[in-house]
């Protein structure tokens, strides 16, 4: 049936809003977030599990956890301040234009928290111990309700928090092995907005035309038909954009993932560190689909399309990437140490994610076609004297996304970054650390067609700013 046709391609728009779990965000590829460290920010994340005094390695790479000295406490933020502001026009199916403004800032600041504990333990204290919190994935964009892409997506937040344990073992002074398992809630709130004028005026002309040819009519009768039903369901408030509805999908779910590491010192003073940090495979059995239908739409698509476009649960399977890290810090000498960092990210694994609702609407396969990316960064660090150490940093930030495939949820584009810091030594027990990074990107194009035709043609103004601070109180 030709009306049932276009109910399950607009049920592919709305269901589309998942698009969302491949947000971008301000700091690192697409959605995952390497804020764990102020020290670690301030160098641009150089040597990021490779690091002396700094307790982020307790997720980042356990057997690093070697290079902390004694029982410590670590706490840190950081402010992620992300704008994403959209220059560009809304298209209908039929061309006309669609009303709206650019939607505002879609960025914002938002805090990212992390805490970590460190215990050394045995004979010859060549055991370790660790506790962390962390928010490895994370992003929040929000455009105004009425802007020109709405259809395409309005709000979206995506968190992960891991709660994780970790323990590693020193063979000698050389080498040490480490792993760690941990918990990560992963929670989805997402919004778009449901054009149901278009669907239920695009299928009455189909229903027509299908009439006059079931008749045997003409194609040009047809057509005439087709054009005759446009007019009269405009009439009745049915027309691109006349009807929009709205919805809300909301969706939680914990699973364990892993990491190990290895670190190598084969000279006093200089640490080579290797960490595998595991996917995480995250099913959402009881997701929520919650729609506002104008009621006249309601009645129609109940008849039309029964099961459709009402409030259910849902289920979809989400995969967040591994990851393999190497790093390298090595000291200079008594006042000098130079980093480095190259990870990769298996984002081609974010290939598609598949949406199945218990209600009548079928399933909807989104395609993604991310592509891995690899991390870079350089860093220093310079020991003023005893109380002041001052750092920096360089780094080249890969974008899985590309100009063919990206969504208006997803205005990501590689980066470059530009990072200072330093941390202050108040006393032997307590030191303070602050770290800055600047993001420098391009204006990222974007062509995003929707399931009832309606296009979005722009381009996007992207900026990032980020500042971290941090304490660590040794017992």
């Amino acid at each position: 049936m030709q009306t049932a046709s276009t109910i399950a391609r607009l049920t592919l728009l709305a269901v589309g809003v998942a698009g969302a779990l491949a947000a971008a965000d301000a700091n690192a590829a697409a959605f995952q977030l390497k804020e764990n460290s102020a020290k670690g920010l301030g160098r641009a994340f150089a040597g990021s599990t490779a690091a002396e005094g700094d307790a982020s390695v307790i997720a980042t790479n356990p057997a690093s956890m070697r290079l902390l000295d004694g029982t410590m406490l670590q706490g840190d933020v950081s402010a992620i301040s992300f704008g994403a502001k959209f220059r560009g026009q809304g298209k209908y199916g039929n061309g006309a234009p669609i009303s709206g403004g650019n939607g505002g800032d879609a960025g914002m600041i938002a805090p990212v928290p992390a805490a970590y504990f460190h215990l050394p333990f045995g004979e010859k204290e060549n055991m370790h111990f660790g506790a962390s919190l962390t928010v490895p994935f994370g992003f929040k964009t929000e455009y105004d309700r009425d802007w020109v892409g709405r259809y395409n997506g309005v709000k979206t937040e995506l968190q992960a928090i891991d709660l994780g344990v970790a323990f590693s073992y020193d063979v000698n002074p050389y080498l040490s092995f480490g792993a760690s398992v941990f918990a990560e809630r992963l929670n989805v709130d997402l919004t778009s907005a449901v054009d149901t004028g278009t669907a239920i005026n695009a299928s009455a002309q189909q229903k027509a035309a299908a009439a006059v040819l079931a008749a045997g009519g003409t194609p040009a009768q047809a057509a005439a038909a087709s054009r005759q039903a446009a007019v009269a369901m405009a009439q009745q408030g049915f027309a691109p954009g006349t009807a929009d509805g709205y919805l809300r999908i909301k969706g939680d779910e914990v699973s364990m993932g892993y990491t190990l590491g290895v670190t190598v010192s084969p000279v006093e003073g200089t640490n080579i560190a290797f960490s595998y940090r595991s996917e995480v495979e995250h099913k959402i059995t009881d997701g929520k689909a919650d729609f506002t239908i104008p009621q006249n739409a309601a009645a129609f698509l109940a008849s039309a399309g029964p099961g459709t476009f009402i409030d259910s649960n849902g289920r979809a399977t989400i995969t967040l990437p591994a990851s393999a890290t190497m790093s390298i810090s090595h000291r200079v000498n008594d006042q000098w140490k130079i980093m480095a960092d190259v990870s990769r990210t298996a984002w081609s694994k974010f290939d598609q994610v598949t949406v199945d609702y218990d209600s009548n609407q079928p399933d909807s396969v989104l395609p993604f076609h991310y592509r891995d990316t690899t991390f870079a960064s350089i860093g220093t660090e310079y020991r003023m004297n005893e109380k002041l150490t001052l750092r920096g940093g360089l780094a080249y930030d890969q974008t899985p996304t590309t100009d063919a495939h990206r969504d208006v949820r997803v205005p990501d584009t590689t980066r470059k970054w530009l990072s200072l810091g330093l941390t202050y030594a108040a006393s032997d027990k307590m030191e303070y650390s602050v770290g800055y990074t600047h993001l420098f990107t391009k204006d990222p194009n974007i062509t995003s067609t929707s399931a009832t035709a309606n296009t979005v043609t722009g381009k996007y103004k992207v900026s990032g700013d980020v500042l971290a601070a941090s304490m660590q109180y040794k017992f």
